[in-house]
């Protein structure tokens, strides 16, 4: 079984920004993919960003040149770094592990942007 621990929501003003972090139970170094999803209210949820064992990363037409995804393997941690938030940011924000046989997600961590 492996757990992820988002951290790093809040209420934020437009234009401001956050870090969210996404602490995993166990080893990250070997995992190909992790990433973050969005599920904003009576939305379906979205990819935002994802990064791969080796770095590569995918991201969002809306969050492209404002986000940024990264990786600790000695932490065990994955990041989002928001910067320019805006209003339609707002939404529970998930992280995933892809472990090829199964799916692991957080529990969610809620971000507001708002004035």
């Amino acid at each position: 079984q492996v757990q992820l621990v988002e951290s790093g929501g809040g209420l934020v003003q437009p234009g401001g920004s956050l870090r969210l972090s996404c602490a995993v139970s166990r080893s990250i170094f070997s995992i190909n993919e992790m990433g973050w999803y969005r599920q904003a209210p009576g939305k379906e949820r979205e990819l935002v960003a994802t990064i791969t064992r080796r770095g590569t990363t995918n991201y969002a037409d809306s969050v492209k040149g404002r986000f940024t995804i990264s990786r600790d393997n000695a932490k065990n941690t994955v990041y989002l770094q928001m910067n320019s938030l805006r209003p339609e940011d707002t939404a529970v924000y998930y992280c995933k592990v892809d472990l090829g046989s199964q799916d692991y997600w957080g529990q969610g961590t809620q971000v507001t942007v708002s004035s």
